[in-house]
This record gives structure tokens, C-alpha cells and sequence, in this order.
């Protein structure tokens, strides 16, 4: 005969489930939860009163639900509920014996899993809608109105011989320069007397070449003051002349001029340039008694060359200032002559 099955005092009844979470294979594994720990009892404490321990209720085994059902029904209903209690009573102090406790989570070795976002997203406290003021520009002082270009700035610098203004009578000077002219077989007019006041520009006793000697003409119309005149047909009777007689073999019949008698200053400057008292000549070409035509340039043939050097060294002596191609653009395609009052007598050659 078999005996029922009795839980020992000492024996804590074991789970029938545990063959059950074996069986679910890998889908869920309990851990084994250690047995709690009985704490030692503790000494107890002077004059306070211990209770009375209670008596050990006798604990009944019932009988398995596998072994209730091989004994067969029972004889009553009554006793039957009771053994249903007491029953429902055990298996449910069991599961709560055999329910593990809640342990911490392992932590997960998956990195690459994606952390869970949290159940709420925190919003973030939106500012108020404050309006930025524009920010004004500087106020900008006023300014006071540019003045106008001063009118001084644009007059020429004084020069003495601007305020040359013909007298009644011609001077003895002028008349003795035109005797000389006469002599030197130069052909002139007389010209009336120019000037601006406003320029500076000035020339009391002007005349008008139309050669500077018996066989050397000049062209076109030529206004100069009569040194001036005097000076320009004694170089080409004694320098010009002979030059091209012995560089040609032929002489001089004629000079082109680019520039005499011009109200105007020097170019870039403040200053009146002489041409602005007839007292210079540009010398653009020569001609000579077979045809040949020489021009002032940069670059002249080889004997053309020889010739325009040889006069424009000659002219730095007789004349003040000697300017042709290489001193200046301006001068690139002419030699300019003048009578430049200067100290000392002094010179400027280029």
C-alpha cells in the first residue's frame, strides 16, 4: 500500500512546476534563487517580555492532485469542497514558495541593438515669441557742403612778363631786332600785340616770319617776338645750313614747324611755357634743296640720324632749352627751341 506523500517539517515542499519551465526550452529560463537566509536569533533584551512562541501547527501534507485522482470519488460533496479549499489553499502557498524573487536585470551584450526610446519625449519649453527691435543706423552728422575748387588753383603761376603790354611807341631795342632781321635777309610782318590776362599769356611786339633768310624758308606762318626770330634764323644760316651740306651734299631750302606763338601753359603744369610769349619754336622737319625731307622721330634712317644730332648738340648754347625725342613723349617728334630766361645764363639740354 502506498504511502501519502508528506511534507517533512524539515523539507520545504518543492514546485511540481519546475519540470515545466524546463520543458519551455529556451524561450524562458527561471534563475535558481538561493534559499533566504535564516537570521540568527537575537539575544533577548533585559526586562523586555518575550511572547510566547506559538504551537507548531501540524503541517498536512495533502495528498497530490495525481493521487487524489487515482483514489476515486469520494463518497459526499461536502467533503469533497473541503478538500477542494484545502487544495486550491496549497498550490496557492506553493506557487508563492516557488515564485523567485524579482532580480535585476542583466545588462545586454547586443550593442548594435538601438537604445528604446523613452515612453514620453520630453518637449522642450518653447521661448516666447519675442520680437528683436531693428536695430537703427547711426545717426550720420551732417556735413557741411564741399567747397568749391578754389579758383586759384587753376590760375597760372605769376610770371613778370605777362603784364608786357605794348607802349605807344615801339622801343628802341625792337626796332634795332627787326634792323637785324632786315640784314640777315629775313622776310616778317609786323603783327599786332596779344595777350590774356586771364592765362597770363603775353607778346607786345610780335612778328610773323616768312623766312629766315634769302634761300631758307619757314613754314607754316610763324609768330614769334623778334629775339626770338633773330635767334631762329642765325641757327639756321650758321648751324642748319652747313650741316646738311655736308651730311647731303645739299642745303637747306625750307624748315616745317609744328608750334610757335601759343597762348597755352606746359603740359601738366601750372607754369606758361614760352611758346606763351612767342619765345619758342618746334621744329618738326627739314627739306632740303633736292627733296629730301628729314623728319624729327625716335627713330630716323642712319644719315638722317647723323644730321638731326649734330643739330640738336649744336642748338644747346644759342638756345636756353633744347628738348627732342628721348627727353619726353611730348617731344618724341620734334626738337623744341626757346630763349628761357634762366640763372646765370644757364642751360637745359635733353
Amino acid at each position: 500500500m502506498e504511502q501519502p506523500l508528506t511534507q517533512r517539517a524539515d523539507q520545504p515542499l518543492k514546485p511540481r512546476n519546475k519540470h515545466r519551465l524546463k520543458a519551455r526550452g529556451k524561450r524562458h529560463t527561471v534563475p535558481k534563487q538561493a534559499e533566504p537566509k535564516t537570521p540568527d536569533p537575537q539575544p533577548p533584551v533585559a526586562g523586555v517580555p518575550v511572547p510566547e512562541a506559538r504551537p507548531a501547527k501540524a503541517q498536512k501534507a495533502d495528498v497530490p492532485i495525481e493521487e487524489q485522482k487515482t483514489e476515486g470519488p469520494k463518497t459526499s460533496g461536502a467533503p469533497n469542497r473541503s478538500n477542494d479549499n484545502r487544495f486550491n489553499e496549497e498550490k496557492s502557498r506553493q506557487k508563492k514558495q516557488a515564485r523567485p524573487e524579482p532580480s535585476a536585470p542583466e545588462p545586454s551584450t547586443n550593442t548594435e541593438s538601438e537604445p528604446e526610446p523613452p515612453a514620453v519625449v520630453p518637449v522642450p519649453t518653447q521661448r516666447p515669441d519675442v520680437t528683436k527691435p531693428e536695430v537703427e543706423p547711426p545717426v550720420v552728422a551732417p556735413q557741411p557742403p564741399e567747397k568749391p575748387a578754389d579758383a586759384d588753383d587753376k590760375k597760372m603761376l605769376p610770371d613778370p612778363r605777362s603784364a608786357d603790354l605794348p607802349d605807344a611807341k615801339m622801343p628802341a631795342e625792337e626796332v634795332a631786332c627787326r634792323e637785324r632781321l632786315t640784314a640777315l635777309g629775313v622776310e616778317f610782318e609786323e603783327h599786332k600785340a596779344e595777350s590774356n590776362p586771364d592765362i597770363g599769356c603775353s607778346i607786345p611786339y610780335p612778328l610773323v616770319l616768312k623766312s629766315l633768310g634769302k634761300s631758307i624758308a619757314i613754314g607754316p606762318a610763324t609768330e614769334l617776338n623778334c629775339p626770338m626770330a633773330e635767334a631762329a634764323a642765325r641757327f639756321a644760316a650758321n648751324v642748319i645750313q652747313p650741316a646738311a651740306k655736308a651730311e647731303f651734299g645739299a642745303d637747306l631750302k625750307s624748315i616745317n614747324q609744328a608750334s610757335a606763338f601759343v597762348c597755352r601753359p606746359r603740359n601738366g603744369t601750372r607754369k606758361l611755357s614760352e611758346h606763351a610769349f612767342g619765345n619758342a619754336l618746334d621744329i618738326a622737319s627739314f627739306t632740303l634743296s633736292d627733296g629730301r625731307k628729314i623728319e624729327v622721330g625716335p627713330t630716323p634712317p642712319e644719315k638722317d640720324a647723323k644730321f638731326l644730332n649734330a643739330v640738336r648738340k649744336a642748338a644747346c648754347g644759342p638756345f636756353k632749352t633744347v628738348l627732342g625725342p628721348g627727353a619726353d613723349p611730348d617731344h618724341a617728334l620734334h626738337f623744341h627751341l626757346d630763349l628761357e630766361p634762366r640763372r646765370h645764363g644757364g642751360t637745359f639740354c635733353q
